[in-house]
Order: C-alpha cells, then sequence, then structure tokens
C-alpha cells in the first residue's frame, strides 16, 4: 500500500520496557509518592462526582470502556522457533481477545494464535486460563478459543451490525497494547469495504478503516462503537515505522457473525462454492471467460462451458496430421450474477461469498453471441 506496510499488529509485549517502568515506581521519594497518593484520592473523587462535570463526549468514553473493559481479555502465546543450526528456543507473544458467551468461548484474530504451542488467557480481574483452540479461519483472520472460567467472570461485549457504519462515526478500541492492559484509544472510521490479504494471502473484504492509535498487542481486540457494540475486530495497521500511524483496520462484525458459529459448532468454515477452477478477466472489461470448471462441480453440472478441445488438421513436410487444440470461442462468458454486474474476479468471488452453500444464484452469460441466464445451485468448499 502507497500509505506503508501492512503489518500484524499482534506482538511480543516489551516486558522489559514496562518492568524498567514498573520498578521506577517504586524507587520515588517518599514526598512524591505521597503527592501521587494523594492525585489518586483526589481523582477518586472526581470519579463519584456529577456527570455534568463530563463532556458529553467524555461520558460516551467512560460509559463505553466502563460497559465494556472487562470484556476484553490479554491473550499471551509460546511458540518454538528453530533456527539455522537447528537450535530450539521459545518465543513469547500476546494479542488482544474479547469474551463472546457465558461459555468461554474468546474471539481473537488467528495470527495471534497461528503457530503457538501454549495459549493464555488473563481475564480483566487477573485471573488466567489455558486456552484451547475452537476453530480457526485464516481467510479471515479469525480464532475461536474456550477456557474454562467462572460464569460470574465472563463479560460478553455484544455484536453490532457493521453493515449500518458510516464514514466520520465515532468509534472506540479496547486492547493491551505492549501488554498495557484494556488500554482505550478512540477515533472515526476513516474509510469502508477497504481490502487487505490475509494470512492465507487471500482477499479480506469489507475490512473498516480508522484513525484510532493501534499498537503491538492491539490484535485481536475489539472495535466498539458509542453503544458499547463490537463493531469490528482490530487486526492491522499500515505504517512505515512499526508504530501506529493513524491507519488501522479491522474485520467487521457481520463477517464474525457469519464465520464464529461455524468456527464453534465444527472447528472449520464451509465455504460456497461455484465450482469454476479458471476464469479470464478479458481486457474489455465486458465479463469474466470461463477457462476451466470443476467436473462435476455446479458450474458443470450446471452446464457451463470453459474453453473446449478441438481437432486441428494440417500438414507437415508432406504429411497429414491431426491435434487437439484449445478452442476459447466456445467458453461462457459470465455478465453478472443476480442482476449484478460482473467484470472482475474478486466482483465475482465477493458475491458469492456473500452467500451460502445451497443458495441458488441466477448467472447471466453470453454463450456463441446470445445471453442467457443460467441457475446454478452453490456447493459447499472448506
Amino acid at each position: 500500500m502507497a500509505v506503508g506496510t501492512v503489518r500484524w499488529i499482534a506482538a511480543i509485549g516489551l516486558g522489559i520496557a514496562i518492568g524498567w517502568a514498573l520498578a521506577s515506581l517504586a524507587w520515588l521519594p517518599e514526598s512524591i509518592a505521597q503527592d501521587r497518593f494523594q492525585e489518586n484520592a483526589n481523582w477518586s473523587a472526581l470519579s463519584a462526582a456529577p456527570h455534568d462535570m463530563w463532556t458529553p463526549e467524555e461520558r460516551i468514553n467512560i460509559e463505553v470502556y466502563d460497559r465494556c473493559n472487562t470484556g476484553v481479555v490479554y491473550i499471551t502465546t509460546k511458540s518454538i522457533s528453530r533456527d539455522s543450526f537447528l537450535t530450539l528456543s521459545a518465543v513469547a507473544g500476546s494479542g488482544s481477545g474479547s469474551v463472546l458467551d457465558h461459555q468461554g468461548h474468546i474471539l481473537t484474530n488467528y495470527h495471534v494464535i497461528e503457530d503457538a504451542r501454549d495459549i493464555q488467557v488473563t481475564l480483566a480481574h487477573g485471573e488466567s486460563y489455558p486456552a484451547e483452540r475452537v476453530g480457526q479461519d485464516p481467510d479471515n483472520d479469525i480464532a475461536v478459543l474456550k477456557i474454562n472460567a467462572p460464569v460470574e467472570l465472563l463479560h460478553p461485549i455484544p455484536l453490532g451490525d457493521s453493515s449500518q457504519l458510516r464514514v466520520g462515526q465515532r468509534i472506540l478500541a479496547i486492547g493491551n497494547p505492549f501488554g498495557l492492559e484494556r488500554t482505550l484509544s478512540d477515533g472515526i472510521i476513516s474509510s469502508l469495504n477497504r481490502q487487505l490479504p490475509s494470512r492465507s494471502n487471500r482477499t479480506m473484504r469489507s475490512i473498516i478503516q480508522i484513525n484510532a492509535a493501534l499498537n503491538q498487542g492491539n490484535s485481536g481486540g475489539p472495535l466498539l462503537n458509542s453503544l458499547g457494540e463490537l463493531i469490528g475486530m482490530n487486526t492491522a495497521i499500515a505504517t512505515s515505522t512499526g508504530d501506529s500511524a493513524g491507519i488501522g483496520f479491522s474485520i467487521p462484525s457481520n463477517t464474525i457473525r457469519r464465520v464464529v458459529p461455524q468456527l464453534i459448532s465444527s472447528g472449520r468454515v464451509i465455504r460456497p462454492t461455484i465450482g469454476i477452477t479458471r476464469i479470464y478477466e478479458t481486457k474489455e472489461a465486458l465479463g469474466l471467460l470461463v477457462v476451466k470448471v470443476t467436473p462435476g462441480g455446479p458450474a458443470d453440472q450446471a452446464g457451463i462451458r470453459g474453453f473446449q478441445m478441438k481437432k486441428s488438421s494440417g500438414r507437415r513436410a508432406g504429411i497429414l496430421f491431426e491435434q487437439e487444440v484449445v478452442d476459447p470461442s466456445s467458453a461462457d462468458l459470465i455478465i453478472g450474477i443476480d442482476g449484478q454486474r460482473i467484470t472482475k474476479v474478486d466482483d465475482l468471488l465477493a458475491l458469492i461469498e456473500s452467500r451460502k452453500a445451497g443458495d441458488q444464484v441466477q448467472v447471466s452469460i453470453i454463450r456463441e453471441g446470445r445471453q442467457m441466464t443460467i441457475p446454478i445451485v452453490l456447493g459447499a468448499s472448506e
């Protein structure tokens, strides 16, 4: 991207730096320590003060944080690294997550726990629990974990509707940047419908762009609206330095709403497929030329045609011969699905992935100069 390199923001916490910072507080001279104590006492009094001491914006921030911060978890991982000398070493990592329900399901990014052998989830009250993987979807960078924690310690964050988001809308993010637990940052939605490459090299669509500060350790944390609803999961930043440059990205809640139930029920995502394995974008943007269909797949069963082979005869060195050559003229040209114009492969993929396996779509094609519509029942693929 022109604005800088997209980097995943789950990373090893800066434990040493934070340790020095915390230790330095213990070395304050007694007079300064007393001043700090008085400051805390003054803040306690302020917290109990009437709400009219805060602006409407501050009140929203405070209320959303109070309502949601206990639903944000701190995830730490351990994985094994092998160097060029085949020496094994432990690698620590960290990230964020959100409590999904009272059964102990935790939402986070796939890249937070991708290579982890040990996963620990720390709740807001400080209790840590070992987590097991329930399911993961690398294509959307989504993972679900599960912990066995008392119900009274689990505070689910409700899912909002990301289809209602608008550019300029106020948002808040809570996470664990550099291991600083449940840190709040705020901002606005800067843009919608961005695209990002996933860890599996597929394209993630409908991504939310925000300007709230995100840093290493924020990955997997919730993006919230002013009602305290989870409208996204923070996943990446665009940066040239590794630090926040005010360009962050979040996976929309409607993608989470579609994927998570499948991960909980079966541990994987069943995706719809049209059964076309190769397709070609025409230079004139007339549509998509079908090159090859999956034998026995949905498109094949519906009669969609790809490139065909035909016999060609000729003479070489006085010898008559026959051979098979590719004939693209017999291939179908897809121009639309369900009345929506299709000119790019991304258009086709986005439309198919918005459906479910078993749905029927109406595919408009041009075949040998004639336009027609062919119904196709979408299949399922993992």
